[in-house]
């Protein structure tokens, strides 16, 4: 009899604790469930369209391995022009503002020049001289061809002579300097485009963007005065400035990197080309140049960088400095949940009203890590489905949404 009560009491003792272990089991897929749900925050389509949610995923960076400069986006001088002419006159026309592109040899002004014209009448007047100078010579060739001849015979003094035959080299002399003046004349004609009109053209030297027009119809001009200045924004280079302690590290080839705030945040790559051989000043800093891969940027001379130069090979996975939510003393991402597939049900009121369906995006904890040009180090604390969209802009909207909707978070940022 004792043994069968005392079956009984084991048996008891058994079910309760199958009934107390299920029960705490279940207890725990509602908490998880529930923990999920509460990381999990829904918006309409025309929501996600309006904020302007990005989605993105990791990059592999160097973020460790580098070291930091200073510096300034700068032109070669042959990518830079003043155009200025050689000779004074009067603007009578320009064909050009400020921003437009030109190409070389593409006329910017027009002006008239009383000095142009005089090199004209000058031309001329020493061409008709060199003519006059031509018929004397051969006249003076003939005679002292005769005289030479008379000499030879006794017939004259040679006195004669003599003096034909200085007449004869002083006027080849005189023939052989006029040519030379009608030359340095033409090419200074030449300059003016055509010497047979009083209007001269100002041309581009080089292809590029004007910067400066300093001049205006009817502006009185003098040789050598900048009228106009070209720069050619494709060859841009970066110059840094890196300090002694960290000069001995700088290589050429190795890559630069750097944002610029009014690009969007878009990193620019360049690759060192030359490190300087003397201190600037007497800031103990070395300057480093650097190509500019990026040549469709807009880029413009003496844009202020803070640029890396990579001195090392270690990638990390990160992100853009918007796809971080801070709360609670936690760092937080967001990933877009792909729609479950469920067997077909009837249409909601919601749906037979025209509503598109939620899009669901859930809150993954992460570790930060080393931060720099917008980008971060994220480790996820939880494993990240393979191909799952990850929110790189408007995850604060997204935690505001979800704290919202828990009714505040006192620990929000």
């Amino acid at each position: 009899m004792k043994i069968i009560q005392y079956k009984f009491l084991i048996g008891t003792i058994a079910l309760f604790l199958l009934v107390s272990c299920n029960k705490k089991a279940a207890e725990t897929v509602v908490e998880e469930e529930h923990h999920d749900e509460a990381n999990v925050v829904e918006l309409t389509p025309m929501q996600v369209k309006t904020t302007q949610i990005v989605f993105g995923n990791f990059e592999k960076k160097n973020l460790s391995e580098v070291i930091t400069a200073n510096g300034y986006t700068k032109l070669p001088p042959q990518n830079q022009a003043d155009v200025s002419v050689f000779m004074g006159g009067i603007i009578k026309t320009i064909a050009v503002i400020e921003g437009q592109f030109v190409k070389k040899g593409q006329t910017l002004a027009t002006f008239q020049s009383l000095e142009f014209n005089n090199i004209r009448l000058e031309k001329a007047k020493l061409t008709e001289e060199l003519q006059q100078a031509k018929v004397n010579k051969d006249f003076l060739e003939l005679e002292f061809a005769r005289q030479k001849e008379l000499s030879d015979e006794n017939v004259t003094a040679k006195k004669t002579f003599q003096k034909v035959s200085s007449d004869l080299e002083s006027i080849k002399s005189k023939i052989k300097n006029t040519e030379n003046q009608i030359n340095i004349l033409d090419q200074n004609l030449s300059l003016g485009g055509n010497e047979n009109t009083s209007i001269l053209s100002i041309t581009a030297p080089i292809s590029g963007y004007i910067t400066e027009v300093k001049i205006k119809i009817g502006s009185s001009i003098s040789a050598n005065n900048t009228l106009f200045s070209i720069v050619d924004n494709s060859k841009m280079h970066v110059d840094l400035l890196v300090y002694e302690k960290d000069l001995f590290r700088i290589k050429v080839g190795q890559s630069v990197r750097f944002v610029l705030t009014n690009q969007g945040n878009q990193e620019i790559i360049g690759r060192i080309f030359s490190v300087g051989k003397s201190f600037q000043n007497e800031s103990k800093s070395v300057a480093v140049h650097a190509d500019i891969n990026n040549s469709t940027i807009g880029l413009i001379p003496g844009m202020y960088v803070n640029a890396l130069i990579d001195i090392g090979k270690n990638d990390v996975e990160t992100l853009p400095f918007d796809a971080i939510a801070q709360t609670g003393g936690k760092d937080y991402i967001f990933i877009q949940e792909a729609e479950k597939e469920e067997a077909p049900k009837k249409a909601t009121d919601k749906e037979e009203a025209g509503h598109d369906d939620g899009v669901h995006f859930k809150r993954i904890e992460v570790k930060k890590g080393t931060t720099q040009l917008g980008f971060v180090q994220v480790t996820p604390l939880q494993e990240i489905p393979a191909g799952a969209k990850i929110v790189t802009k408007g995850a604060y909207y997204l935690q505001s949404t979800m704290s919202n909707s828990e009714g505040g978070d006192e620990h929000g940022h």
